[in-house]
C-alpha cells in the first residue's frame, strides 16, 4: 500500500490534509493498465480509500518535511531545468544544438529565460534510439558543459554512463540526469557517491530500444514508485545522502499514453521516497497524440497544461524545452496565495 496525497501545495514542503490509499490486487499481475480498466472497470483497479491524515506520524512524514537545496538550489519554489541536446537525432529537437558552441549559446539562453538547471545530455534516449560510445558522447557534451559552468550555470549532465559522469563533474557540472537511474553502469553509484554530485534517478521499463514494445505494469504509478523507493535506497547505500537525490517517474519512458496520465495523476505519491521530485513532460509524443499535434514543436500548450497537473501534485523540478513558457506558467503559479 502507498499513499497518494490529494490537494497538495506546491513548494519545499509536500503538505495535504487528505490522502489516497493506493493498492494493486494480486489477481491483475502482469496485465497493463489499459487491460485493468477494460476488464475491472474501475480506475486501474485500485483499491482507493480517502481519509483525514495527521502529517505528524511516522507514516507520513516524507509527505511533510521540507526538501533541502537540490544542487545548491532551494526547492521553496517550483523550479524549472531546460534542456540542451547536443546529438543530432533527439525526438524533438536533434540536430539544432549538435554543434558544441550552439549548445553552449543555447544553454546561456535558456539560463536568460529563466532556467534553473540547465541540462546537456549528448546520447538520444527517444524511443528506438541506438546508444552511442562513451566517447563520442563525452566529445560531444564537454565543450557545452565547460561553457556553461564557466558562465556560472547550474549543470546537469543527462547521462548513464559512469566515465562521462567522472569528465562531467571535472568540468563543472553539479547533476546528473541518468534516465535508468544509475542500473545501467555498474560504475555509476560509485562515480556519484564520490564525486559529491546531485542525482536525478529517472525509471525506465527496458531500454530506448525496446522500451515501447508493450510495456506493462500491475499499476503504473505504483509500480514506479516502488523501483524508484528500491533505487534512491541503493543511493543511500553506496553513500548519496537523500538530500542528493531526486526522483523521475519517467514519463514516455516504458509506458503507454494511460500510463503516462496516470503517473501523471499520481504524481504526488512519489514525495513518499522522501527526495525531490522531477518530471519531464516536454513536447512528448503523448501530448501529441492526446492533442492531435504531430509536430513536437507545436506541443508547447500541452506541455504547459501537463506541467501544470505536475505542479498541482507538488513536483519540484521540471525539465522542459521551452523554458520562457514554463517559466511564465511557473511564475503564475507561484504567486498564488498559499493557505497553511
Amino acid at each position: 500500500m502507498f499513499l497518494n496525497p490529494i490537494g497538495l501545495l506546491s513548494g519545499a514542503a509536500a503538505r495535504a490534509a487528505l490522502a489516497e490509499g493506493i493498492a494493486v490486487p494480486l489477481s491483475n499481475t502482469g496485465l497493463a493498465f489499459t487491460h485493468v480498466e477494460e476488464i475491472d472497470g474501475r480506475r486501474g483497479a485500485v483499491v482507493q480509500q480517502t481519509a483525514a491524515l495527521e502529517l505528524e506520524t511516522a507514516e507520513c512524514a516524507p509527505f511533510a518535511d521540507a526538501r533541502a537545496p537540490f544542487a545548491g538550489i532551494s526547492l521553496d519554489r517550483p523550479r524549472i531545468m531546460g534542456i540542451v541536446n547536443v546529438t543530432p537525432d533527439s525526438f524533438s529537437d536533434g540536430g539544432d544544438y549538435a554543434e558544441p558552441t550552439h549548445a553552449a549559446a543555447r544553454a546561456l539562453v535558456l539560463a536568460e529565460e529563466g532556467a534553473d538547471i540547465v541540462d546537456i545530455g549528448g546520447e538520444s534516449t527517444r524511443p528506438g534510439a541506438a546508444p552511442i560510445s562513451v566517447a563520442e558522447e563525452i566529445d560531444r557534451v564537454m565543450p557545452a558543459i565547460e561553457a556553461a559552468a564557466g558562465a556560472g550555470l547550474v549543470v546537469s549532465v543527462d547521462t548513464r554512463n559512469a566515465e562521462t559522469m567522472r569528465v562531467a563533474v571535472a568540468c563543472g557540472a553539479r547533476i546528473v540526469n541518468d534516465v535508468t537511474a544509475l542500473s545501467h553502469d555498474p560504475a555509476a553509484l560509485d562515480a556519484v557517491a564520490s564525486s559529491g554530485l546531485s542525482v536525478v534517478l529517472m525509471h525506465i521499463q527496458g531500454t530506448p530500444e525496446t522500451m515501447q514494445a508493450k510495456p506493462r505494469y500491475k499499476l503504473a504509478s505504483s509500480d514506479v514508485r516502488a523501483w524508484l523507493g528500491e533505487r534512491a535506497d541503493a543511493c543511500v547505500a553506496a553513500g548519496i545522502p537523500r538530500e542528493r537525490i531526486a526522483v523521475d517517474p519517467g514519463i514516455g519512458f516504458g509506458k503507454t499514453d494511460m500510463h503516462n496520465m496516470e503517473i501523471l495523476d499520481r504524481a504526488a505519491i512519489f514525495h513518499g521516497i522522501g527526495c525531490a521530485v522531477a518530471i519531464g513532460v516536454s513536447r512528448k509524443s503523448f501530448i501529441g497524440r492526446i492533442a492531435g499535434v504531430l509536430t513536437p514543436g507545436d506541443r508547447q500548450p500541452g506541455t504547459v497544461a501537463a506541467t501544470l497537473i505536475a505542479l498541482s501534485r507538488g513536483v519540484q523540478i521540471h525539465r522542459v524545452h521551452d523554458v520562457a513558457a514554463a517559466r511564465q506558467a511557473l511564475d503564475i503559479w507561484d504567486a498564488l496565495p498559499r493557505r497553511t
